[in-house]
């Protein structure tokens, strides 16, 4: 599994990443979270068809767009992306 958090770099894309390794670590995956940002987050973003940012992913498919600081609902999303 591919956890990413994409964003331009900016303090909300930041704070996503460290609320997803937050939430991550909580859930016991195996996983580290990618943080991806500027041009190459920027480009990513946009490959994936979303609108805003920051975005968290999973194996390349949007869990979840724009930012939340609710670590439980940044776990139910990752849960909800989870390949069954």
């Amino acid at each position: 599994m591919k956890i990413q958090v994409l964003g331009s770099g900016c303090r909300t894309c930041k704070n996503l990443y460290e609320i997803t390794k937050k939430a991550a670590a909580e859930l016991k995956l195996e996983t580290e979270v990618e943080y991806i940002t500027g041009s190459e987050g920027t480009q990513k973003i946009i490959e994936l068809g979303a609108m805003s940012s920051p975005v968290l992913a999973i194996d390349d498919k949007i869990v979840m767009t724009g930012f939340t600081p609710d670590l439980e609902k940044i776990k139910a999303a990752i849960q909800k992306g989870i390949p069954k």
